[in-house]
């Protein structure tokens, strides 16, 4: 069956996989925040989530968003048959790409005059539907490297302090200011569905579960 979360995933396998054999899309893709605010070629914020430096780059991000991407739809489902939400689908998609925007926003501003600075890889994106499962269930399990089970909610908690601090530390060529600020999109995206949401978000975080 498809559904919003294995389109995505498909159209990302597919472009990854041509840009792996071809560098000029590959590089025409990317966020290069030069080209964006310089020559105005604006879809690098959401291409670039669509390209990954490698199999394993891509296997990672489309494996959490397979497994995240699930209850998320399932949880946005819920709240149709509750009048909440009318398009659980087109939901989805609104937190996919609104993750992708948001986490890339940082880079064109402070980025914008620097020509050599790309970035891939739809992190950002795939953050923020984790940590909109961490809103509507912050004390479910997260396996940690998939052994150890750790609650969502401190799960959430230490990842948005290691990408900071990893930000700052710098020189692993990894962009974790787009983790870090695609994980705050997803956790605040329910809001934007309802603001009562945030009611659930505070009864689920008081019943402690360990």
């Amino acid at each position: 069956m498809f559904t919003a979360n294995t389109v995505i995933i498909a159209l990302t396998v597919l472009v990854s996989v041509v840009c792996f054999n071809n560098r000029d899309l590959f590089y025409r893709l990317s966020l290069n925040p030069y080209s964006i605010r310089h020559r105005n070629e604006w879809w690098r914020i959401v291409t670039h989530g669509f390209v990954h430096a490698d199999y394993m780059h891509l296997f990672i991000n489309m494996f959490v968003l397979w497994s995240f991407g699930r209850s998320v739809l399932y949880t946005f489902g819920n709240l149709a048959q509750n009048d909440l939400l009318r398009q659980p689908s087109a939901a989805f998609l609104a937190l996919y790409l609104g993750g992708m925007i948001f986490s890339a926003l940082p880079d064109v501003v402070q980025k914008k005059d620097d020509y050599r600075y790309n970035s891939i890889g739809a992190s950002g994106a795939v953050s923020a539907v984790v940590f909109t499962v961490i809103f509507f269930a912050p004390w479910s399990k997260i396996y940690f490297m998939g052994i150890l089970p750790i609650p969502s909610l401190l799960f959430g908690a230490l990842y948005l302090w290691y990408s900071q601090y990893m930000s700052r530390r710098g020189g692993d060529n990894t962009n974790h200011m787009a983790h870090f600020w695609g994980a705050i999109f997803g956790l605040v995206f329910p809001l934007f569905i309802d603001a009562r949401l945030f009611l659930h978000f505070l009864e689920a975080v008081c019943q402690v579960r360990f």
